[in-house]
């Protein structure tokens, strides 16, 4: 009977090390009492292919909407207030696809996605497909906070802005000329692959290899409490009302609190199918890694094996901030607890 139970003891001692591997130990150290950071899109962003006026006016953009969201945070405001200031500043800016700068579609209307996740409890609102609200990261916010939804889309979710007092715009006021021009291009391109070989694919080569524009931002305020969120024009040429990663609860955007929050930018399809900012939360949660090692582990490895092109701006519960992606560029910026702005667009 002793020989059995010290047999019995090792085997149990030898399955208990093999099937419950301990996580790694990662310094749970208060790097920044608060921090934010934003991002204006991924993609092929290259230096060679960008003046010195339109380079200074993305970067004054972003160093101006990330300012605001800072100011903020550093008062003791809440991380949702200052992710929806920033992410006005971006909307109402025609250089971003988001908003006023929104791209078009193959009937050349504006379709706009936005979804908003607050990380203390897990808390969510989205919109897609709406076409005259101006601000639609803060009709996100309605759904989250005043209707028992977390997806509202085309008609229905005006119908809701207008009972929640969001300002509507005439969609007149999403024409922009470089936007519509690049719709032109991308169907004089279509049209003529279709004469010579009779068929043509949606997603053409110009949109698969251009810059996207979808603006986001994450922040971690005083209390602890971390806010996501996104917003976007989707995908130039898009049809049949087309629905992109960004209003995605666990695609576009993730928030915890007890891991990180996450905004996402880049081929939606793919972020889609991957979950990919969810993916960072919960690789931090099982294996216990960092928020820098869980980022490149889906964006470097399982993004990019499928197929997937663009990236992600995170802030963890200790307030360290991480950019990546894997595309040629990303217009983005981060400001920390002491007031130290990075602002860049280039892949480094």
């Amino acid at each position: 009977m002793k020989t059995f139970l010290t047999n019995l003891s090792i085997v149990i001692f030898l399955v208990s090390c093999t099937t419950a591997p301990e996580k790694k130990e990662i310094k749970n150290e208060k790097i920044n009492e608060f921090a934010i950071v934003i991002h204006g899109g991924a993609g092929t962003i290259l230096k060679k292919n960008m003046t010195p006026e339109k380079e200074k006016a993305y970067q004054d953009k972003l160093k101006e909407a990330i300012t605001v969201g800072y100011t903020i945070l550093k008062n003791g405001g809440k991380s949702i207030d200052a992710v929806e200031k920033t992410i006005h500043v971006l909307e109402n800016s025609p250089l971003f696809n988001a908003g006023k700068g929104a791209v078009f579609t193959h009937e050349e209307t504006n379709e706009l996605d936005a979804s908003i996740m607050t990380g203390n409890d897990l808390n969510a609102g989205a919109i897609a497909g709406v076409t005259d609200i101006k601000n639609p990261i803060s009709l996100a916010r309605k759904v989250m906070e005043n209707s028992e939804h977390v997806m509202l889309s085309g008609k229905g979710a005006s119908i809701f802005a207008k009972e929640q007092g969001i300002e509507i715009v005439d969609p007149k006021y999403f024409y922009t000329e470089s936007r519509f021009k690049s719709l032109q291009r991308v169907k004089e391109k279509m049209k003529a692959e279709l004469d010579h070989d009779g068929k043509t694919a949606f997603y053409d080569p110009i949109i698969k290899d251009s810059k996207f524009g979808t603006v986001g931002c994450v922040a971690l305020d005083k209390n602890g409490n971390i806010t996501a969120g996104t917003s976007t024009g989707g995908m130039t040429n898009k049809r049949w009302n087309r629905i992109g990663d960004a209003p995605i609860i666990g695609s576009g955007t993730y928030a915890n609190n007890a891991t990180c929050g996450v905004s996402s930018t880049g081929w939606g399809e793919y972020f889609i199918r991957a979950q990919v900012a969810h993916d960072i939360s919960a690789i931090m949660d099982y294996k216990g890694v960092s928020l820098k090692e869980a980022a490149r582990e889906v964006i470097q490895n399982k993004l990019t094996k499928l197929g997937g092109t663009g990236g992600i701006i995170a802030v963890d519960k200790n307030g360290n901030m991480v950019f990546e992606f894997n595309t040629a560029g990303m217009y983005r910026a981060s400001m920390n607890a002491k007031g130290e702005a990075e602002v860049k667009i280039y892949k480094e």
